[in-house]
């Protein structure tokens, strides 16, 4: 008679790690909470951030706390939009005005040229909404690109901004800004505002960055 060796139970299967607890309004970790550093500012224009869906899960993106700050803001994710969708995004209730570099000519020509942003347009700042690509510089030209309405609006080019307090991402160029600081010194110079009521934001804004780098692993 063959013996047979005794049953033996099965290794336990490993609990799954417990979900981390995530904040309802700013969408991150507890422990990341961005909350605190929300500065309550009232805006005129009406600002519609797209956002592209690569910077949604991205801790050190600025856009979140950008909308949660603004008064009159709107974000929606996406990298192209169905034409629909976007023209009512853009409703003809407001000028839309797209908050872009120049294109220089020759460099992109599958790209549609740009009327000229009127200056008279700001004469009514509560008639204007700013549309804002949030992404970075590849990944919002793509967004230009595969969404030709938005090649359609004037652009408003920013004028005399300070050095970026941006430190936890590289920028390309000397004079590259967060969505959040290009937003802020855009809404100031749309509504004519010496940009203290924007302030608060970018100094609540350093306080984020100060976050951000304190996550980093020493050098």
């Amino acid at each position: 008679m063959t013996a047979h060796a005794p049953h033996s139970d099965p290794d336990p299967v490993p609990a799954p790690p417990p979900a981390r607890a995530m904040c309802d309004t700013c969408l991150r970790a507890q422990r990341a909470c961005i909350c605190r550093w929300i500065a309550a500012v009232s805006n005129s224009v009406e600002v519609l951030i797209l956002q592209h869906p690569m910077e949604v899960a991205n801790a050190k993106g600025s856009a979140r706390l950008l909308h949660l700050s603004l008064s009159n803001s709107r974000m929606v994710a996406g990298e192209q939009f169905a034409p629909a969708e976007l023209a009512a995004l853009l409703s003809p209730d407001r000028a839309s005005v797209l908050l872009y570099p120049a294109t220089v000519a020759g460099h992109a020509p599958e790209l549609i040229a740009p009327p000229p942003f009127d200056p008279a347009l700001a004469a009514q700042p509560e008639r204007l909404r700013l549309v804002v690509l949030d992404g970075t510089w590849r990944k919002s030209r793509k967004m230009l690109y595969l969404n030709p309405l938005l090649q359609t609006l004037p652009r408003l080019p920013l004028r005399d901004t300070p050095p970026s307090h941006y430190l936890i991402r590289k920028a390309h160029l000397p004079d590259q800004l967060s969505t959040l600081e290009a937003t802020c010194y855009a809404l100031a110079q749309l509504e004519r505002t010496d940009g203290d009521g924007f302030s608060p934001l970018i100094a609540a804004f350093d306080g984020f960055v100060a976050q951000q780098s304190s996550f980093a692993p020493p050098r």
